[in-house]
Protein backbone atom coordinates (compact mmCIF):
# COMPACT_ATOMS: atom_id res chain seq x y z
CA UNK A 1 0.00 0.00 0.00
CA UNK A 2 1.60 3.21 -1.25
CA UNK A 3 -0.10 7.01 -1.39
CA UNK A 4 0.00 8.32 -5.07
CA UNK A 5 3.01 9.21 -6.86
CA UNK A 6 3.72 12.46 -5.19
CA UNK A 7 7.49 13.46 -6.61
CA UNK A 8 6.30 16.72 -8.43
CA UNK A 9 5.45 17.61 -4.92
CA UNK A 10 8.53 19.45 -3.30
CA UNK A 11 7.70 20.05 0.42
CA UNK A 12 7.40 24.03 1.72
CA UNK A 13 10.26 25.00 3.56
CA UNK A 14 9.66 27.41 6.19
CA UNK A 15 12.01 29.90 7.89
CA UNK A 16 13.62 28.54 10.77
CA UNK A 17 11.54 28.81 14.38
CA UNK A 18 13.26 30.02 17.24
CA UNK A 19 12.79 27.09 19.29
CA UNK A 20 14.00 24.80 16.62
CA UNK A 21 17.26 26.90 16.42
CA UNK A 22 18.02 27.25 20.10
CA UNK A 23 17.55 23.21 20.53
CA UNK A 24 20.12 22.79 17.80
CA UNK A 25 22.52 25.20 19.34
CA UNK A 26 22.16 24.96 23.08
CA UNK A 27 20.88 28.33 23.45
CA UNK A 28 18.38 30.05 25.44
CA UNK A 29 15.22 30.66 23.12
CA UNK A 30 15.33 34.37 25.34
CA UNK A 31 18.68 35.14 23.22
CA UNK A 32 17.62 34.92 20.06
CA UNK A 33 16.27 37.36 17.36
CA UNK A 34 13.96 35.77 14.90
CA UNK A 35 13.56 37.17 11.82
CA UNK A 36 13.37 34.65 9.36
CA UNK A 37 9.08 34.48 8.79
CA UNK A 38 7.88 38.24 8.42
CA UNK A 39 5.93 37.94 11.61
CA UNK A 40 4.74 40.80 13.69
CA UNK A 41 7.22 41.81 16.12
CA UNK A 42 4.65 43.14 18.55
CA UNK A 43 2.59 40.46 18.59
CA UNK A 44 -1.40 40.23 18.40
CA UNK A 45 -3.49 43.14 19.65
CA UNK A 46 -4.61 42.93 23.05
CA UNK A 47 -7.67 43.05 21.71
CA UNK A 48 -7.63 39.83 19.84
CA UNK A 49 -5.25 38.33 23.14
CA UNK A 50 -8.93 39.08 24.99
CA UNK A 51 -10.66 37.79 22.64
CA UNK A 52 -8.97 34.49 22.25
CA UNK A 53 -9.09 34.48 26.27
CA UNK A 54 -13.08 34.62 26.23
CA UNK A 55 -13.22 32.22 23.31
CA UNK A 56 -11.33 29.40 24.92
CA UNK A 57 -14.48 28.28 26.83
CA UNK A 58 -16.34 28.16 23.89
CA UNK A 59 -14.58 25.69 21.39
CA UNK A 60 -16.88 22.10 22.23
CA UNK A 61 -19.02 24.39 19.55
CA UNK A 62 -18.69 24.45 15.58
CA UNK A 63 -17.85 28.25 14.98
CA UNK A 64 -20.86 28.66 12.93
CA UNK A 65 -21.95 32.12 14.42
CA UNK A 66 -18.10 33.30 14.85
CA UNK A 67 -17.68 32.68 10.99
CA UNK A 68 -20.65 34.35 9.60
CA UNK A 69 -19.92 37.53 11.86
CA UNK A 70 -15.97 37.58 10.34
CA UNK A 71 -17.60 37.29 7.26
CA UNK A 72 -20.27 40.19 7.26
CA UNK A 73 -17.38 42.18 9.01
CA UNK A 74 -14.65 41.88 6.47
CA UNK A 75 -17.79 42.42 3.94
CA UNK A 76 -18.76 45.60 5.33
CA UNK A 77 -15.12 47.03 5.98
CA UNK A 78 -14.44 46.06 1.72
CA UNK A 79 -17.93 47.51 0.80
CA UNK A 80 -18.85 43.70 -0.72
CA UNK A 81 -21.72 41.47 -0.51
CA UNK A 82 -21.19 38.60 2.65
CA UNK A 83 -21.20 35.83 -0.25
CA UNK A 84 -18.05 37.58 -2.30
CA UNK A 85 -15.89 36.88 1.15
CA UNK A 86 -14.31 33.45 1.36
CA UNK A 87 -13.13 32.79 5.14
CA UNK A 88 -10.56 30.31 5.31
CA UNK A 89 -8.08 29.23 7.44
CA UNK A 90 -5.29 30.84 6.30
CA UNK A 91 -4.50 32.74 2.95
CA UNK A 92 -3.46 29.02 2.17
CA UNK A 93 -6.69 28.04 2.85
CA UNK A 94 -8.13 30.33 0.15
CA UNK A 95 -5.89 28.98 -2.27
CA UNK A 96 -6.84 25.38 -2.10
CA UNK A 97 -10.79 27.05 -2.56
CA UNK A 98 -9.66 28.93 -5.32
CA UNK A 99 -8.20 25.73 -6.81
CA UNK A 100 -10.61 23.71 -6.48
CA UNK A 101 -13.00 26.03 -8.04
CA UNK A 102 -11.41 27.01 -10.85
CA UNK A 103 -9.33 24.01 -11.58
CA UNK A 104 -9.95 20.68 -14.31
CA UNK A 105 -7.25 18.10 -14.15
CA UNK A 106 -4.49 19.53 -15.80
CA UNK A 107 -5.15 22.70 -16.11
CA UNK A 108 -2.50 24.87 -15.08
CA UNK A 109 -1.67 28.06 -13.12
CA UNK A 110 1.44 30.63 -14.35
CA UNK A 111 3.42 31.75 -11.00
CA UNK A 112 5.99 34.16 -10.02
CA UNK A 113 9.62 32.98 -9.56
CA UNK A 114 11.15 33.31 -6.77
CA UNK A 115 7.03 33.56 -5.36
CA UNK A 116 5.09 31.23 -2.51
CA UNK A 117 5.29 27.68 -3.48
CA UNK A 118 2.29 26.83 -2.20
CA UNK A 119 0.56 28.07 -5.57
CA UNK A 120 2.17 25.25 -7.39
CA UNK A 121 1.26 22.66 -4.77
CA UNK A 122 -2.26 23.37 -4.30
CA UNK A 123 -2.42 23.10 -8.16
CA UNK A 124 -1.24 19.73 -8.04
CA UNK A 125 -2.49 18.04 -5.41
CA UNK A 126 -5.81 19.05 -7.22
CA UNK A 127 -4.18 17.08 -10.31
CA UNK A 128 -3.20 20.43 -12.20
CA UNK A 129 -0.04 21.59 -12.99
CA UNK A 130 2.18 25.38 -12.87
CA UNK A 131 4.46 27.44 -15.44
CA UNK A 132 6.44 30.12 -13.90
CA UNK A 133 6.91 33.78 -14.89
CA UNK A 134 10.27 34.87 -13.87
CA UNK A 135 10.69 38.32 -11.67
CA UNK A 136 14.24 38.71 -12.10
CA UNK A 137 17.02 40.23 -10.05
CA UNK A 138 18.44 41.79 -13.28
CA UNK A 139 15.53 44.02 -13.66
CA UNK A 140 15.46 44.57 -9.56
CA UNK A 141 12.72 42.64 -9.60
CA UNK A 142 9.78 44.93 -11.36
CA UNK A 143 6.55 43.65 -11.86
CA UNK A 144 4.89 44.17 -14.76
CA UNK A 145 1.68 43.30 -17.02
CA UNK A 146 4.34 42.57 -19.98
CA UNK A 147 6.69 40.66 -18.05
CA UNK A 148 3.65 38.34 -17.13
CA UNK A 149 1.88 38.27 -20.54
CA UNK A 150 5.26 37.92 -22.32
CA UNK A 151 4.98 33.90 -20.25
CA UNK A 152 1.10 33.56 -20.53
CA UNK A 153 -0.64 30.96 -22.50
CA UNK A 154 -4.15 30.77 -21.57
CA UNK A 155 -3.62 29.41 -17.83
CA UNK A 156 -6.56 29.16 -15.99
CA UNK A 157 -4.80 30.47 -13.35
CA UNK A 158 -2.52 33.47 -12.84
CA UNK A 159 -0.87 34.47 -9.26
CA UNK A 160 0.45 37.80 -8.72
CA UNK A 161 2.27 38.96 -5.33
CA UNK A 162 2.14 42.70 -4.29
CA UNK A 163 4.10 42.94 -2.22
CA UNK A 164 6.15 39.90 -3.48
CA UNK A 165 7.39 37.54 -1.21
CA UNK A 166 10.68 37.65 -0.69
CA UNK A 167 11.41 41.00 -3.13
CA UNK A 168 9.07 43.35 -1.53
CA UNK A 169 8.12 44.65 -5.15
CA UNK A 170 4.76 45.83 -6.38
CA UNK A 171 2.54 45.00 -8.85
CA UNK A 172 1.55 49.11 -9.83
CA UNK A 173 -2.55 49.32 -10.26
CA UNK A 174 -2.59 50.43 -14.07
CA UNK A 175 -0.39 47.10 -14.70
CA UNK A 176 -3.23 44.82 -13.17
CA UNK A 177 -5.95 46.76 -14.66
CA UNK A 178 -4.08 46.23 -18.08
CA UNK A 179 -3.85 42.33 -16.87
CA UNK A 180 -7.25 42.10 -16.43
CA UNK A 181 -8.15 43.21 -20.03
CA UNK A 182 -5.77 40.97 -21.45
CA UNK A 183 -6.10 37.92 -20.55
CA UNK A 184 -8.74 35.14 -22.05
CA UNK A 185 -12.16 35.42 -20.61
CA UNK A 186 -11.44 31.98 -18.78
CA UNK A 187 -8.56 33.20 -17.16
CA UNK A 188 -8.79 34.23 -13.18
CA UNK A 189 -5.98 36.55 -11.80
CA UNK A 190 -5.21 36.06 -8.31
CA UNK A 191 -4.09 38.96 -6.75
CA UNK A 192 -1.98 37.89 -3.58
CA UNK A 193 -2.28 40.70 -1.01
CA UNK A 194 -0.74 39.08 2.31
CA UNK A 195 1.11 42.02 2.89
CA UNK A 196 -1.26 44.52 1.76
CA UNK A 197 -1.48 46.32 4.71
CA UNK A 198 2.55 47.20 4.50
CA UNK A 199 1.86 48.71 1.14
CA UNK A 200 1.34 52.29 -0.23
CA UNK A 201 -0.75 50.38 -3.32
CA UNK A 202 -4.16 50.41 -2.77
CA UNK A 203 -5.78 46.94 -2.52
CA UNK A 204 -7.45 45.44 -5.79
CA UNK A 205 -10.15 44.74 -3.70
CA UNK A 206 -12.19 47.80 -4.96
CA UNK A 207 -11.53 46.25 -8.71
CA UNK A 208 -13.70 43.21 -7.88
CA UNK A 209 -16.93 45.96 -9.07
CA UNK A 210 -15.34 45.99 -12.66
CA UNK A 211 -14.09 42.91 -13.38
CA UNK A 212 -15.18 39.59 -12.69
CA UNK A 213 -11.78 37.92 -13.36
CA UNK A 214 -9.91 38.98 -10.39
CA UNK A 215 -9.86 37.67 -7.11
CA UNK A 216 -7.85 38.93 -3.86
CA UNK A 217 -5.90 36.75 -1.21
CA UNK A 218 -5.62 38.70 2.11
CA UNK A 219 -4.06 37.20 5.78
CA UNK A 220 -4.28 38.28 9.78
CA UNK A 221 -1.10 36.74 9.98
CA UNK A 222 0.85 39.42 9.13
CA UNK A 223 0.15 43.45 9.96
CA UNK A 224 -2.60 41.38 12.43
CA UNK A 225 -0.14 39.27 14.13
CA UNK A 226 -2.66 36.08 14.66
CA UNK A 227 -0.06 33.46 12.45
CA UNK A 228 -0.39 31.06 14.64
CA UNK A 229 -4.05 30.76 14.40
CA UNK A 230 -4.45 30.69 10.87
CA UNK A 231 -7.42 32.61 9.57
CA UNK A 232 -7.14 34.44 6.29
CA UNK A 233 -9.62 35.17 3.29
CA UNK A 234 -10.21 35.44 -0.46
CA UNK A 235 -12.63 38.30 -1.62
CA UNK A 236 -14.08 37.25 -4.69
CA UNK A 237 -16.34 38.66 -7.78
CA UNK A 238 -20.17 38.70 -7.04
CA UNK A 239 -20.88 36.65 -10.28
CA UNK A 240 -19.77 33.56 -8.65
CA UNK A 241 -19.34 34.13 -5.01
CA UNK A 242 -21.58 31.17 -4.67
CA UNK A 243 -19.01 28.45 -5.56
CA UNK A 244 -17.95 29.00 -1.60
CA UNK A 245 -20.16 26.84 -0.26
CA UNK A 246 -19.43 24.34 -2.40
CA UNK A 247 -15.40 24.09 -2.31
CA UNK A 248 -14.75 25.13 1.12
CA UNK A 249 -13.67 22.82 4.26
CA UNK A 250 -16.64 23.00 6.92
CA UNK A 251 -15.93 24.54 10.13
CA UNK A 252 -12.08 25.38 8.62
CA UNK A 253 -11.43 28.71 10.64
CA UNK A 254 -11.59 27.87 14.36
CA UNK A 255 -13.91 29.71 17.06
CA UNK A 256 -10.89 31.21 18.61
CA UNK A 257 -9.18 32.42 15.31
CA UNK A 258 -12.72 33.80 13.85
CA UNK A 259 -13.35 35.48 17.31
CA UNK A 260 -9.37 37.00 17.55
CA UNK A 261 -10.11 38.18 13.95
CA UNK A 262 -13.27 40.21 14.94
CA UNK A 263 -11.74 41.99 17.89
CA UNK A 264 -8.17 42.69 15.76
CA UNK A 265 -10.30 44.41 13.25
CA UNK A 266 -11.23 46.68 15.91
CA UNK A 267 -7.75 47.62 17.07
CA UNK A 268 -7.03 49.71 14.13
CA UNK A 269 -4.10 51.66 16.04
CA UNK A 270 -2.77 47.96 16.64
CA UNK A 271 -2.14 47.78 12.32
CA UNK A 272 -1.40 51.37 12.55
CA UNK A 273 1.69 50.84 14.93
CA UNK A 274 2.90 47.60 13.45
CA UNK A 275 2.44 49.30 9.72
CA UNK A 276 4.61 52.21 10.70
CA UNK A 277 7.25 49.92 12.60
CA UNK A 278 7.42 47.74 9.68
CA UNK A 279 8.83 50.85 7.21
CA UNK A 280 10.90 52.59 10.44
CA UNK A 281 12.55 48.74 10.23
CA UNK A 282 12.96 48.57 6.31
CA UNK A 283 14.19 51.59 5.89
CA UNK A 284 17.02 51.07 8.53
CA UNK A 285 18.20 47.90 7.15
CA UNK A 286 18.01 49.50 3.75
CA UNK A 287 20.33 52.23 5.08
CA UNK A 288 22.60 50.64 7.26
CA UNK A 289 23.36 47.38 6.00
CA UNK A 290 26.53 46.75 4.38
CA UNK A 291 25.03 44.66 1.25
CA UNK A 292 22.76 45.44 -1.47
CA UNK A 293 19.01 45.50 -1.45
CA UNK A 294 16.11 46.46 -2.90
CA UNK A 295 13.40 48.74 -2.58
CA UNK A 296 10.66 46.45 -0.09
CA UNK A 297 6.73 47.25 0.27
CA UNK A 298 6.11 44.58 2.79
CA UNK A 299 7.51 43.87 5.93
CA UNK A 300 11.02 42.33 5.28
CA UNK A 301 14.10 42.90 2.97
CA UNK A 302 15.79 41.10 0.43
CA UNK A 303 19.65 41.40 0.81
CA UNK A 304 22.66 40.28 -1.71
CA UNK A 305 25.18 38.58 1.19
CA UNK A 306 26.92 35.91 -1.60
CA UNK A 307 26.77 32.78 0.64
CA UNK A 308 23.24 33.34 1.33
CA UNK A 309 23.74 29.71 3.65
CA UNK A 310 26.98 30.92 4.80
CA UNK A 311 25.56 34.00 6.46
CA UNK A 312 22.80 32.52 7.69
CA UNK A 313 24.55 29.96 9.23
CA UNK A 314 26.83 32.69 11.29
CA UNK A 315 24.08 34.75 12.13
CA UNK A 316 22.13 32.14 13.83
CA UNK A 317 25.39 31.33 16.06
CA UNK A 318 25.45 35.19 16.93
CA UNK A 319 21.69 34.64 18.01
CA UNK A 320 19.75 36.10 14.81
CA UNK A 321 17.78 33.66 12.50
CA UNK A 322 17.35 35.03 9.38
CA UNK A 323 15.70 33.26 5.89
CA UNK A 324 18.12 31.81 3.52
CA UNK A 325 16.75 32.70 0.06
CA UNK A 326 17.95 29.22 -1.69
CA UNK A 327 14.75 28.08 -1.35
CA UNK A 328 13.08 30.71 -3.41
CA UNK A 329 16.04 30.38 -6.14
CA UNK A 330 18.38 32.97 -4.72
CA UNK A 331 20.91 31.30 -3.09
CA UNK A 332 23.40 34.72 -2.59
CA UNK A 333 19.86 36.25 -0.78
CA UNK A 334 19.10 36.40 2.45
CA UNK A 335 15.58 38.00 3.71
CA UNK A 336 15.55 40.07 6.98
CA UNK A 337 11.81 40.63 8.87
CA UNK A 338 11.33 44.01 9.85
CA UNK A 339 11.67 43.59 13.86
CA UNK A 340 11.17 46.15 16.75
CA UNK A 341 13.97 48.95 16.86
CA UNK A 342 16.38 46.78 19.06
CA UNK A 343 15.89 43.76 16.94
CA UNK A 344 16.62 45.29 13.39
CA UNK A 345 19.48 47.15 15.06
CA UNK A 346 20.63 43.87 16.71
CA UNK A 347 20.35 42.40 13.35
CA UNK A 348 21.99 45.09 11.56
CA UNK A 349 25.23 45.01 13.87
CA UNK A 350 25.43 40.73 13.82
CA UNK A 351 24.90 40.77 9.96
CA UNK A 352 27.45 43.86 9.08
CA UNK A 353 30.05 41.74 11.26
CA UNK A 354 29.00 38.68 9.10
CA UNK A 355 29.17 40.14 5.94
CA UNK A 356 32.46 41.67 6.42
CA UNK A 357 34.20 38.39 7.54
CA UNK A 358 32.18 35.72 5.26
CA UNK A 359 33.95 34.97 1.67
CA UNK A 360 31.54 35.16 -1.10
CA UNK A 361 30.25 31.50 -2.68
Amino acid sequence: MQPRDLSAHAPYVPGRGTEEVARELGMDPEDLTKLSSNENPHGPSPKAVAAIEDAAPTVSVYPKTAHTDLTERLADKWGLEAEQVWVSPGADGSIDYLTRAMLEPDDRILEPAPGFSYYSMSARYHHGDAVQYEVSKGDDFEQTADLVLDAYDGERMVYLTTPHNPTGSVLPRDELVELAESVEDHTLLVVDEAYGEFAEEPSAIDLLSEYDNIAVLRTFSKAYGLAGLRIGYACVPEAWADAYARVNTPFAASEVACRAALAALDDEEHVEKSVESARWSREYLREHLDAPTWESEGNFVLVEVGDATAVTEAAQREGVIVRDCGSFGLPECIRVSCGTEAQTKRAVDVLNRIVSEVPPA
